[in-house]
């Protein structure tokens, strides 16, 4: 008898386990640290479909899940935020912008880390390859560095008589140049490049565009640019440059257009992956996604407050167009 209680005991011991580490797992605040960068922690819209992507997932804010966000505009503080979020044992990491993805990737090589980043993680070192990171990263990549030759295009359509753009950005000003200066040749069009190095040379930047009287103004994709939008378009418009960037908060801050990747989208993917990784994915075996569904949006009381008519062409092609 006492061998078929003890049998029993162990049973349900075996039995009962499952249920209890289950119990126990659901009981657990997971912990996801965002680094942003800006003056302080930006709320893009998309940002709502990061939050319904985890929730649908069973990740939901404020039961079993938090976000301890740090910010700063300043790269140089990147390194300090990253190791505070490593110390306070985030279950994994979210970043966005080069200096801060090089900051948590220096960080740390154990916790878990999902870039959304503008430009090649490969030719950063950051993956060994799309399909197979390899690390501890992975993510997304917007694809901007592609978008350029675009946007110069875009610009060139939407004011068929311009003959020369004044183009601005960080340190893809260097690398983009040769390109762009190919893709300017065949539109009949000449350039003016402009570089910054932080977000205080903002206002100098565009006088300096601004005394060359071009055209028109490429924005090319910076963290500078999509974390002051209503700055920059305001700047634009004081200036009387026509400008085109990627991120579609431009043209609703009152910028002219933008074309680029489908932000809500790529940030409803980072969800998908940030889930994947709390239910215990390896980062090493998670593919990089690239940007696929792209968007152009179009503000005409803009281009109407510049003088411009967009040709039908143009606005045909947009997916928004602001009136």
């Amino acid at each position: 008898m006492r061998l078929i209680g003890l049998a029993v005991i162990l049973t349900l011991s075996l039995l009962l386990t499952p249920f209890v580490a289950e119990t126990q797992q659901t009981g657990k605040v997971y912990k996801v640290g965002i680094l942003w960068f800006g003056r302080e922690p930006p709320v893009p819209p998309s940002l709502g479909a990061f939050r319904q992507s985890l929730a649908d997932s069973g990740y939901v804010e404020g039961k079993n899940l938090s976000f301890l966000h740090r910010w700063s505009e300043v790269p140089a503080r990147f390194p300090d935020l990253a190791a505070e979020l490593v110390h306070l044992k985030v279950d994994a990491l979210v970043a966005l912008a080069s200096p801060a993805i090089r900051a948590v990737a220096e960080a740390t090589t154990t916790i878990p880390i999902v870039i959304l980043s503008v430009g090649d993680p490969i030719d950063a070192g950051l993956i060994r390859s799309l399909s197979r990171p390899g690390g501890n990263v992975t993510g997304l990549s917007y694809r901007a560095m592609e978008l350029s030759a675009k946007l110069l295009e875009l610009l060139k359509e939407s004011i068929p008589t311009s003959s020369r753009f004044a183009v601005m950005g960080g340190t893809t000003v260097r690398l983009q140049r040769g390109e762009m200066e190919v893709a300017a040749r065949s539109l009949g069009t000449r350039l003016q490049f402009i570089e910054l190095t932080n977000p205080m040379e903002i206002d100098a930047a565009f006088e300096t565009a601004a005394k060359a009287r071009p055209d028109g103004l490429v924005l090319l994709p910076t963290v500078m640019f999509a974390s002051n939008p209503g700055r920059i378009a305001r700047l634009a418009l004081r200036y009387r440059l026509p400008a085109i960037f990627w991120g579609h908060q431009f043209p609703a801050a009152g910028g002219l257009m933008a074309y680029g990747p489908d932000g809500t989208y790529l940030w409803k993917r980072a969800g998908v992956l940030v889930a994947k990784i709390l239910k215990g994915a390896r980062p090493a075996d998670l593919p990089v996604e690239e940007a696929d569904r792209f968007r152009l949006v179009i503000n005409l009381n803009t281009a109407r407050a510049l003088g411009l008519t967009i040709p039908q062409s143009v606005l045909l092609r947009a997916d928004q167009v602001i009136d």
